[in-house]
């Protein structure tokens, strides 16, 4: 996960990307990460979220542990707008079962077709997140990710927070934010990502 940065010259404190790991002994976990891109001018803000299945199991006992890795070399990454994010919000707060009543949300390119699902799970207890893309040159990859009740209720409580933001971009008075996102960009991290 990211450091969150403070701004110069206001108390605004940004975490613009956000992630969840989710490894198994089994190698079939997957990782999430999300980053806000707020609207700016005519352009519309969006979340872009990134699936990645998990690469390798690790050994977290090994007198030197030896962790999970996830696959983003070949991860999945899908732009969320305003309405796709308003479909997670309606799965995420029981107003429906599923994104489009099970149909999910289409996402056509020249690169392929991508459909994205969320599904409340009352047998498991959480919500399953899938993603399919058919590739226009062939072939087609697919990622899962499971969020528990609490890891959905605090994603909710996330979403709900960044939609103005979305909608309506950073206020004047957080000037600020645009040379900490930036030094963000250009700072350590996930290399990996």
């Amino acid at each position: 996960m990211n450091n969150n940065h403070q701004s110069q010259g206001t108390a605004l404190q940004i975490r613009p990307a956000f992630a969840l790991y989710h490894a198994n002994l089994q190698g079939t976990g997957s990782a999430l990460k999300m980053e806000m891109i707020p609207a700016q001018g005519d352009r519309e803000g969006c979340v872009m979220l990134k699936l990645a299945n998990q690469a390798t199991v690790g050994d977290r006992k090994a007198t030197t542990p030896v962790y999970p890795t996830f696959d983003w070399s070949n991860s999945i990454v899908v732009k969320l707008g305003f309405s796709d994010l308003c479909s997670f919000l309606q799965v995420f707060r029981g107003e429906k079962e599923s994104i489009e009543d099970g149909k999910g949300l289409y996402h056509s390119s020249s690169a392929g077709t991508t459909k994205i699902g969320l599904r409340h799970s009352l047998e498991v207890g959480g919500y399953s997140l899938t993603i399919n893309r058919t590739m226009a040159a062939g072939g087609e990859i697919s990622a899962k990710f499971f969020f528990s009740h609490s890891e959905a209720l605090g994603l909710d409580e996330a979403l709900r927070g960044i939609m103005s933001f979305v909608c309506f971009g950073i206020p004047a008075m957080y000037t600020g934010y645009a040379r900490a996102s930036e030094t963000l960009k250009k700072g350590p991290g996930d290399a990996a990502a």
